[in-house]
């Protein structure tokens, strides 16, 4: 099969290609585990000299818990795709997973700046005009993003509404608290925390910046490279010579390529809005090559087979339309027509034809359609908004422009502190960014019943009168230091406790089932960002820990946020939801959201809230965003600013400063 396509790119530079992804994909793990419970280099197999004889340990080849080890699904099949030499392929491996990366990055890019011999001409004729193309498609990109501005005053209006209704009380000026600072849990110098500095001894050579060496490569030729690696990403797995399968447990585009790739790009000084860019055109190329495979099949067929053909089409095209979701189809290509059409007047005549070479051969583009959910009818086309496990409601619903249909990555926003079926959209409308998003409506009821019993009891003389003699403080240091909250809050919230109580328990079934979905892959298939707020981070939280359950080991969840969690730091998991995340996980409190603690201190009777301190877990970050909340509240207006301060596109931590 890797002989029936062709690529412009040398065997050397297909060789050095594949080494840089495979030290890149080496990366994303050592970023994600952050060498977890180690205080020594020497003590952890990503360090130290694997090539050295003198332990056998140090192999990649008897680390089966390696991105880059051989079992783990995720190399093999893009060497192959690429057509590297299999005799080359254990070295690629040992070397991605030996000493620093650093060591190595400089030889490969060396490589692949080299020109051969033959097809030199062309092959450039061919970067050019794909790179061209791929500039077209993210210009078009960030033009179909000029409705920001509306969605961005939609959302001030949004705030604005929240703030009168639900801003919460000040704290009267006789309070013996008034105008003094909350101690909070201590913090590192930055914003953005990565657990204990004893243990953060993640390859720091390799930071934001551009690598060193990579000015010798032209943009044209960084394009054709990402474009052939995403190419192989979504390729279907093949079978060796020898019968040997390389099989990865799920097809599709697995979350932990995306980090790489999304490692790569940083390396390559490339915005990832190109990367976003090439990430359209594989898909629509190699849709587009399949569509007319399809319609040579269909010459063939009798008239009554196209009847059915035509009709089962039909059926899942007005679903994927009226569900808002390109996943939905799973079979034929029609919903996808007019976007088609569109492709080739934004990247030109010359590009699609780049774009669609570089694609490589039917039956890869048969595995990018499969990306789509070709088993699944979706998110929104599924009837999960059924009675499951104590569920009554649980429903997707598609937010943004018709434009975001088709993406290759998929955001699902889950709201959890609501006073009506709007807060669980809202709060994301003002979101700007090119994936496919859907939010999560479930249990509006019981949501909107707890909600709105907090926000009474907040407007109460009693809670006035609590918080004039300090009650928040009380409450915060109380969860920090793991002491008794004093009676009278017990009896004060009393009234709380049985709706919290049943939307804590609901919020733990829903992450069940949220898991569910994705391992049945009515996504698509497709690398996940999960974002949630208050329950809905609980929801999340309970979804990572069922996957960690299972034998997922992170290649469905690219990132995950989580937003004033009210999660137990003491007595849950989080190494093992840590591991279900491929990419960046974040954990955004507020040390003043005094509220948090007071409302789920009876449900979960734990020491500390996520969602008011620190997680000391390696690999999460951990930020305060104290400034940008005013009481729990304030996360249904303030979700987007901390969002977009985030800039969750990037690959390593940032939270830029108002």
């Amino acid at each position: 099969m890797a002989g029936e396509r062709k690529s412009f790119l040398t065997a050397t530079q297909r060789y050095a290609e594949g080494a840089l992804f495979a030290i890149a994909l080496n990366q994303a793990q050592i970023h994600q585990t952050r060498l977890l419970g180690l205080r020594s280099k020497d003590d952890h197999p990503f360090y130290g000299d694997r090539t050295s004889s003198s332990s056998s340990n140090d192999s990649v080849s008897e680390d089966p818990d390696l991105w880059v080890n051989e079992n783990s699904g995720l190399l093999r099949p893009i060497f192959r795709f690429l057509d590297i030499d299999s005799a080359a392929w254990l070295g690629l491996e040992e070397t991605a997973g030996s000493s620093p990366a650093k060591h190595h990055l400089g030889a490969f890019l060396r490589l692949l700046a080299e020109e051969g011999e033959e097809g030199t001409s062309e092959r450039l004729e061919q970067e050019i005009a794909l790179s061209k193309a791929v500039d077209s498609m993210a210009s078009s990109m960030e033009t179909n993003s000029k409705s920001s501005q509306v969605k961005k005053e939609k959302s001030r209006e949004y705030e604005q509404e929240c703030r009168e209704k639900y801003s919460p009380a000040e704290v009267p000026s006789n309070s013996v608290v008034a105008n003094q600072p909350i101690e909070t849990p201590q913090e590192s110098d930055t914003n953005a925390i990565c657990g204990n500095d004893d243990h953060n001894l993640m390859d720091n050579s390799l930071n934001e910046k551009p690598v060193e060496g990579v000015g010798m490569l032209t943009y044209h030729r960084k394009v054709m490279v990402l474009y052939e690696l995403l190419s192989a990403s979504l390729a279907a797995a093949e079978t060796s010579e020898d019968g040997k399968n390389y099989t990865r447990r799920r097809k599709g585009y697995d979350a932990r390529h995306r980090v790489a790739l999304r490692l790569l790009t940083t390396w390559f000084d490339i915005e990832w809005i190109k990367m976003e860019g090439i990430e359209m055109m594989v898909a629509y190329s190699a849709m587009a090559i399949a569509k007319e495979k399809e319609a040579e099949e269909e010459k063939s067929q009798s008239p009554r087979g196209k009847w059915a053909k035509w009709k089962r089409r039909g059926i899942i095209g007005a679903a994927a339309i009226t569900g808002g979701a390109v996943m939905a189809i799973t079979g034929g290509f029609g919903a996808l027509a007019p976007t088609l059409g569109t492709l080739i007047p934004v990247i030109g005549a010359s590009g699609f034809a780049a774009a669609a070479s570089a694609a490589g051969t039917v039956a890869g583009s048969v595995a990018v359609a499969a990306s789509f959910g070709a088993a699944g009818a979706g998110l929104t086309g599924s009837k999960m908004a059924r009675r499951t496990g104590n569920i009554d409601e649980f429903e997707f619903l598609a937010i943004g422009d018709y434009h975001n249909q088709g993406r290759l990555a998929v955001e699902i926003l889950i709201s959890g502190f609501v006073f009506n079926k709007d807060d669980y959209t809202k709060p994301w409308e003002g979101k700007i960014d090119n994936m496919e998003r859907f939010a999560l409506l479930w249990e509006s009821d019981n949501l909107i019943a707890v909600s709105t019993a907090i926000q009474d009891w907040l407007t109460s003389s009693i809670a006035l009168e609590l918080m004039r003699q300090g009650a928040m403080m009380t409450v915060l240091s109380s969860l920090v230091a793991a002491l008794a909250l004093p009676a009278v809050l017990f009896s004060a919230t009393s009234f709380i406790d049985s709706k919290m109580t049943i939307a804590v328990d609901r919020s733990d079934k829903a992450g069940k089932l949220l898991a569910e979905v994705l391992l049945k892959g009515y996504q698509g298939n497709r690398p996940v960002t999960l974002i949630g707020y208050s329950l809905g981070a609980r929801v999340i939280f309970k979804c990572l820990q069922a996957l960690s359950e299972t034998e997922q080991n992170a290649e469905l969840v690219e990132r995950v946020v989580l937003l004033g969690a009210p999660i137990a730091i003491k007595g849950e998991n989080w190494e093992a939801a840590r591991k279900m995340v491929a990419g960046r996980f974040i954990n955004a409190y507020s040390s003043n959201d005094w509220m948090l603690g007071v409302a789920f201190r009876a449900s979960l009777l734990t020491q500390g809230l996520a969602g008011i301190q620190p997680v000391d877990v390696q690999g999460i970050e951990n930020v305060n965003v104290t400034d940008e909340i005013e009481g729990h509240s304030s996360y249904l207006w303030a979700t987007r600013k901390i969002l977009d301060r985030l800039e969750l596109e990037t690959y390593y931590p940032i939270f830029k400063n108002n």
